[in-house]
């Protein structure tokens, strides 16, 4: 079985209809929605959550994402392509190894304005 990643953007005021939303739309893998906390900005969330394959519609403000069990870093290819080059000097480097404790709960992703990282703590784990 494939499985990817997905991660849908909400806030505080609105995460309850989001759910609903992810859980309509998409059959989740192992029925878990994990919904992390912006640590910065406590009304940002971050809803994640596993589906099967590739074939599928995004939801409005959804990524795809991968993960780093160790650290639980969020990141995606993107983001972590941008922050090699910048710890190599502009170099893209496959082989660079990143000190993944450096990003111990964090999403990583890029925006205009290059590498936004984003602190995180858990703050609902949604059993369907």
């Amino acid at each position: 079985m494939r499985s990817q990643l997905l991660c849908t953007f909400s806030n505080k005021k609105e995460y309850e209809s989001t759910l609903i939303q992810v859980s309509n739309n998409h059959d989740i893998l192992f029925d878990k929605i994990y919904i992390l906390q912006n640590t910065e900005n406590p009304h940002y969330l971050y809803l994640t959550y596993n589906v099967e394959g590739y074939d599928f519609d995004f939801l409005p403000k959804t990524i795809s994402v991968h993960r780093k069990k160790h650290t639980n870093t969020l990141y995606t290819i993107n983001a972590l392509n941008e922050l090699v080059m910048e710890k190599t000097g502009g170099k893209k480097d496959e082989r660079y190894e990143l000190d993944w404790d450096e990003y111990y709960n964090n999403i990583i992703l890029t925006n205009d304005d290059g590498i936004n990282i984003i602190s995180t703590k858990l703050y609902k784990i949604i059993n369907l």
